[in-house]
């Protein structure tokens, strides 16, 4: 089992930045790729960002391209999700997620292990 806790959400300006954390405990987290996901209201969940499990390659949903950057610590036992330039319609509760099998990483139906999500909230 991986436990995931994501901390890091909050009420920011449009334009404003965030930097959302996803402390992971119980199994060897280098042994998991790691991935953002988001749901904002009425809408399903969608793939934001992902990092393999030693950090070497990343990807980006386009919405997100440029402006996020993801990345984690195996030491720290943690990944990250700095949001910068951000506007309403990234207004979502984002979540963090595990997996161990090496394909795939845009589905969620590919991730293992959930955390229960941190609210992020862009209004003026």
């Amino acid at each position: 089992q991986v436990q995931l806790i994501e901390t890091g959400g909050g009420l920011v300006q449009p334009g404003g930045s965030l930097r959302l954390s996803c402390a992971a405990s119980g199994r060897t987290f280098s042994n998991y790729d790691v991935g953002w996901f988001r749901q904002a209201p009425g809408k399903e969940r969608e793939f934001a960002a992902s990092i393999s499990r030693g950090g070497g390659s990343t990807a980006y949903a386009d919405s997100v391209k440029g402006r996020f950057t993801i990345s984690r610590n195996n030491i720290k036992n943690t990944a990250y999700l700095q949001m910068n330039t951000l506007n309403p319609e990234d207004t979502a509760v984002y979540y963090c997620a595990a997996k161990a099998r090496l394909r795939g990483g845009l589905s969620s139906r590919d991730y293992d292990y959930w955390g229960q999500g941190t609210q992020v909230t862009v209004s003026s």
